[in-house]
């Protein structure tokens, strides 16, 4: 693999179960170190960084996300303890929690179960990405994170994205191509190589892996949510 991102892109990262996906953006946050090569963030190779600094500017949301018992506010606020309640609105906004923080009861100051159990698999998805938006970092990082939220739903956040947080270097793995077919580049990866690095329509045009699973989501019944909310 070597490729270069520029600051502020939307980059999709899309391939096979065990191509090499979460492999790949656990290297930016150093999960893992590269035994071969380097991996840079702004010029700087990561292991040069102090690793705490280097988390607080490379936010990952998982596909399974930890939420912790207390309200949805001190959930959110783990993001960034002096969070201004604008600020928490504003990355709500984002990420979609304000389309369902109104119903639950006490909105914010709403108690979480244990693990978010009172909440469904795409609320706590989108309560854990504006967790992660409210840490301002320069990359955001989401790993199949969006696999629960509807199609509907994760359109307005990926366009929230463009318009918000423009100068934040945006990484999505998806299994779903509908998640980042108008991200600026895609990557495709196959057994742990890049197999195509390009637009969603030069990929469907020249890319055979992209376009078998193109063509599989599209005239296959659409794209394939791994949990319904």
């Amino acid at each position: 693999i070597d490729i270069h991102i520029n600051a502020g892109e939307t980059i999709g990262i899309i391939g096979g179960t065990g191509c090499g996906k979460s492999s790949f953006v656990n290297l930016i946050s150093r999960l893992y170190d590269v035994k071969g090569g380097s991996v840079c963030v702004g010029g700087i190779d990561v292991r040069d960084y102090d690793l705490e600094t280097l988390r607080n500017e490379v936010s990952v949301v998982l596909q399974k996300n930890v939420l912790f018992s207390g309200t949805i506010l001190d959930n959110l606020r783990w993001g960034d303890e002096n969070a201004t309640l604008d600020e928490i609105k504003e990355a709500c906004s984002i990420a979609c929690v304000d389309e369902f923080i109104d119903r639950l009861p006490g909105g914010f100051d709403a108690e979480m179960g244990q693990e978010g159990v009172n909440v469904s698999g795409g609320q706590k998805q989108r309560i854990c990405i504006a967790r992660a938006i409210l840490k301002k970092p320069k990359v955001l990082i989401l790993d199949d994170s969006t696999s629960a939220v509807d199609t509907a739903t994760d359109a307005k956040i990926k366009k929230a994205f463009a318009t918000k947080i423009p100068g934040t270097t945006k990484i999505i793995v998806s299994q779903r191509i509908s998640s980042i077919q108008d991200a600026d580049r895609i990557l495709v990866l196959e057994n742990g190589c890049v197999s195509g690095f390009d637009t969603h329509e030069n990929l469907v045009e020249n890319n055979k892996v992209y376009r078998e699973i193109y063509e599989v989501q599209t005239q296959g019944g659409g794209d394939f949510d791994e949990a319904g909310e």
